[in-house]
């Protein structure tokens, strides 16, 4: 299980958490969980399957807590019984022992995202309505974002993949699902574009190695993202240009969400897309600086 999640991702489950638990990671199915002994963020893994089962039973919850439905749902992003089981047996890290933490639940709701087809959504290959369905398989609440086969009946575009079962049924409108999917895609794509930028070619080296061996072989060189001559003027740069969209684009999208992780994320992107274009700048100046003396 990744030790951390990224941003795109975490920007998405926020949007997962707040439809699914709106009162945040000790929620349990129903809001029942005033009727816990300690909040579920101190509970321990092992204990929240065993009493999972118990809130699962229609019996059991009628008769201690008076309400006639039952979910094992539980956390933030309301995790069933059954899939903490399978989290448990394919993740090592995982045991009885381990508390059932904000950060943990975050980490557990990346490997949900992953396990339907995160990663292949980021790069495209799935569209939207692939991934929305994969959503709505994992996330009750969730709509397909087109006419399927569900779980129980067919089921029209807006309608839960579980609609029908008497239980469940979707709580946000699909359009709203597509706009947040695109947003995070897009979103990754700037935070790799970012990433490409800051990447910095290495030279092959032609120094012997001390002790009288043979030469190392030189390191292929990695395709630089701004070859330019550092005299071309500023403007010029296809870099610079980079970082100026990337400067203009970033606010867009923080306007767009206004979430404060993303707020946080957006004022990193945006001071180091300054910072780039204020070093490109500085370092062209000095080159051309050496390079007049040099031709004096």
């Amino acid at each position: 299980m990744p030790e951390t999640v990224p941003l795109h991702a975490q920007n998405l489950l926020d949007f997962i958490g707040d439809i699914e638990a709106p009162q945040g990671y000790d929620t349990i199915f129903g809001n029942r969980q005033g009727n816990l002994p300690i909040p579920l963020t101190q509970m321990t893994y092992g204990n929240i399957i065993d009493a999972q089962e118990n809130w699962g039973s229609k019996t059991w919850v009628r008769n201690n807590w008076g309400h006639k439905t039952a979910s094992s749902a539980a956390g933030r992003y309301q995790f069933m019984r059954a899939t903490l089981q399978d989290m448990a047996k394919e993740v090592r890290t995982i045991d009885g022992r381990t508390i059932f933490s904000s950060g943990l639940q975050d980490r557990l709701g990346y490997y949900l995202l992953l396990r339907r087809g995160y990663a292949d959504f980021i790069s495209g290959k799935l569209n939207l309505v692939q991934f929305g369905l994969s959503l709505a398989k994992e996330w009750a609440s969730f709509p397909v974002l087109s006419a399927t086969t569900g779980q129980h009946r067919d089921v029209a575009r807006g309608q839960s993949y579980y609609a029908g079962d008497g239980l469940n049924k979707s709580l946000i409108k699909p359009e709203q699902v597509e706009q947040r999917l695109r947003h995070v895609r897009e979103l990754a794509a700037l935070m790799t574009e970012a990433d490409t930028s800051a990447t910095i070619s290495p030279k092959p080296s032609n120094t012997k190695p001390s002790g009288g061996g043979t030469s190392a072989a030189p390191v292929a060189p990695v395709e630089n993202v701004d070859p330019e001559k550092l005299d071309k003027p500023l403007l010029k740069s296809k870099t610079v240009w980079q970082w100026l969209l990337t400067t203009l684009i970033a606010p867009l999208i923080a306007v767009i969400t206004n979430p404060w992780v993303q707020a946080l994320f957006i004022a990193v992107i945006v001071g180091f897309a300054i910072y780039a274009i204020k070093r490109r700048s500085d370092i062209a100046k000095v080159y051309r600086e050496i390079k007049a003396e040099f031709d004096a």
